[in-house]
């Protein structure tokens, strides 16, 4: 509904140094390979441990919810994408089916990375995966990966990737950052109870 209503005005999202970004199609390998990093994460969390499970999806519904939202009461757009495209690969083509089929409106914030960073946030904080190493910084690299694609594709302006950050902050405090510090103080409690 989002995608084809009218609106009467529609908010260029830009910023002046999206315009120093080149378009590199190769960043689309990343980009798809989203997909399938949010939809494992999810289902692992799910069978792996349930409390962190729930927190990720909390996140991931929260500010999804947000996005459309702010995507219904202030209608926005993008005017980054290449009228001609620099070179004519394998890359390329899969380029132009994404811009085909995503228009270049609803895209503030990114949803692309706020999900990324709140998939690689769940990792990071889970006593499992995140004494992997290699989950744990194959999913950092992924991550970068991913926020980077969203602007040497043109799908995004660096304000969209800004304001995905900032999102994600918002949530991540009350969700991990305050109930970690409880937990620390409750602990420190016990600790100096035992001992008196």
């Amino acid at each position: 509904y989002l995608e084809k209503r009218n609106v009467p005005r529609l908010h260029i999202i830009e910023m002046e140094i999206d315009k120093y970004i080149p378009f590199c199609e190769y960043f689309i390998l990343p980009y798809l390979v989203w997909f399938a990093y949010i939809a494992v994460s999810v289902v692992t969390f799910m069978f792996l441990d349930r409390k962190d499970y729930y927190k990720l999806c909390t996140m991931l519904g929260t500010g999804m919810t947000m996005f459309l939202c702010i995507s219904y009461l202030w209608p926005n757009g993008l005017q980054l994408r290449p009228e001609v495209y620099p070179r004519d690969n394998f890359c390329t083509d899969l380029v132009r089916i994404l811009h085909a089929t995503d228009t270049s409106t609803n895209v503030f914030p990114s949803m692309h990375c706020y999900n990324s960073l709140v998939v690689n946030a769940a990792i990071w904080k889970n006593e499992t995966l995140g004494k992997i190493k290699s989950i744990k910084w194959g999913s950092l690299l992924l991550c970068i990966l991913i926020l980077l694609s969203t602007l040497f594709l043109k799908q995004h302006s660096l304000m969209d990737l800004l304001a995905a950050l900032m999102m994600f902050a918002a949530l991540y405090l009350p969700l991990y950052v305050l109930p970690e510090s409880q937990t620390k103080k409750q602990d420190k409690k016990i600790v100096s109870g035992k001992l008196s």
